[in-house]
């Protein structure tokens, strides 16, 4: 289970992934590890909100519409959101593991198994 805050709040993970299957299944999978969940389907959608969860974690698919993950969490940057962050994909190109490393982002490929995904996020967590 998560470490809640010590106002009592659980960590909050931001998951922005336009296929609403995966997303669907992320927020049900986090959620029964304990954790809030804020799902997105797309980095607009992330950028029109106003206040992001102040403790948790990014979790970004490489590939979204009209941005990719790596410039949202730039743009998230930019505006000083400093949660921790964890990309997605399926096929990591060069240009993209030295743009995530350079980010600090890990990344954790698709398709998801076992606990890899749980396993970065509580690295991100209680790093």
């Amino acid at each position: 289970m998560p470490h809640a805050r010590a106002d009592g709040a659980k960590p909050t993970i931001v998951v922005v992934d336009n296929d609403a299957a995966v997303l669907g299944a992320l927020k049900f999978a986090l959620e029964i590890e304990g954790y809030a969940v804020a799902p997105f389907r797309s980095a607009a959608e992330v950028l029109a909100q106003r206040n992001l969860p102040e403790s948790g974690c990014l979790v970004i698919d490489l590939n979204l519409p009209g941005m990719s993950g790596l410039d949202l969490l730039k743009a998230l940057r930019d505006r000083a959101v400093r949660l921790p962050a964890i990309l997605l994909a399926g096929r990591a190109p060069p240009d993209v593991k030295r743009r995530a490393a350079a980010a600090a982002m890990p990344i954790v490929e698709k398709p998801l198994f076992g606990n890899t995904l749980l396993n970065a996020i509580r690295a991100k967590l209680f790093a």
